[in-house]
């Protein structure tokens, strides 16, 4: 196929295709809310939940974005790259006729504003008083993220394509930060020119597309829509597929108890301990210490004590098995 069937192929190609429309995000907000069901007003999952929630309202708002545009171009949500030790997570990967776009989202709270110097200031207000606060720049994280794709491609050319096309590999591979908050204020008048234009507003991201393949070198050719699809078919192989139980993960990580489960279990062991040594159940501790137990669920024969759950003498006595079976 020549260059002429080439521009005539894009030519007629303006969809948005979704390679990969999937993200970990859903599944850990599906997870979550489950969760929250089985153990209702924990704060920290409440936490965890509205983060997450946060994330893929924006990632949904890109989606939204991409969908809308006309320039024709495949796409792949939530890519997952390996490089021996070093990982990166993609939350868009946008093959265009002439550039492959890297994104990164943020859907922060706030107001954002990069410096002189590159750097990211996020101002928040809280209780009435606004607080400014830097941040890891989010430009740097996807840069690394395009540096491990670097070392994926250097690995699968000849040495020959890597010594002319590598000096092009930014060019041809661009990054971008969209913050997609519609109410967060992005401030970047200070920016230096090389990061003014790759940090902008979910709605500015298609205008930002079209500018570049407005601008593009003389000496660039529009890649066929069938080689696009080679391309995304090609970071689909390349992402990681795994599928990640991020129920129990989220279950671990924020120490989640089935409390009847527990009570349960702690009743059995009065009950076993009564029998055992041949004394009335309120000698192992009485219903009303049953539910402190519950409630703070002590880890630690320290803890048990400070906190007075249960008189010395019970401590001693029933102490170990106490905590052994609440953190079991």
């Amino acid at each position: 196929m020549g260059v002429l069937d080439n521009l005539v192929n894009n030519l007629n190609f303006t969809e948005t295709i979704f390679y990969k429309e999937n993200s970990d995000l859903q599944d850990q907000y599906d997870a979550l809310l489950k969760l929250n069901k089985e153990y209702p007003n924990n704060e920290s999952l409440l936490t965890e939940l509205l983060m997450v929630k946060k994330g893929l309202e924006g990632e949904d708002e890109i989606s939204y974005q991409l969908k809308k545009a006309h320039i024709g171009m495949y796409v792949l949500r939530d890519v997952k790259l390996q490089y021996e030790d070093l990982t990166a997570q993609i939350d868009y990967v946008v093959i265009t006729p002439i550039f492959i776009y890297y994104i990164e989202c943020k859907n922060l709270v706030g107001n954002i504003t990069v410096t002189e110097k590159g750097d990211f200031i996020r101002e928040v207000t809280l209780n009435g008083k606004k607080i400014k606060k830097g941040m890891y720049s989010p430009l740097r994280q996807v840069e690394a993220q395009r540096e491990v794709m670097r070392k994926i491609w250097e690995t699968k050319v000849s040495n020959v394509i890597r010594l002319i096309a590598s000096k092009n590999f930014d060019y041809y591979r661009r990054v971008l930060v969209v913050v997609a908050n519609p109410e967060t204020i992005l401030d970047t008048s200070k920016a230096p020119e090389e990061i003014k234009y790759k940090v902008l507003k979910a709605d500015a991201l298609i205008r930002q597309m079209q500018y570049d393949l407005d601008h593009r070198n003389r000496d660039d050719v529009l890649t066929s829509k069938k080689v696009m699809e080679e391309t995304a078919q090609t970071y689909l192989h390349l992402s990681s597929q795994e599928k990640i139980d991020y129920y129990t993960y989220y279950k671990n990580k924020l120490h989640l108890v089935n409390k009847e489960v527990l009570r349960e279990r702690l009743v059995a062991l009065r009950k076993k301990r009564s029998s055992e040594m041949n004394i009335p159940a309120y000698y192992v501790f009485t219903n009303e210490e049953l539910e402190k137990l519950l409630e703070l669920m002590p880890k630690t024969i320290e803890e048990l004590k400070t906190a007075n759950l249960l008189p010395s003498i019970k401590v001693k006595t029933h102490g170990e098995a106490i905590i052994e079976t609440i953190n079991q």
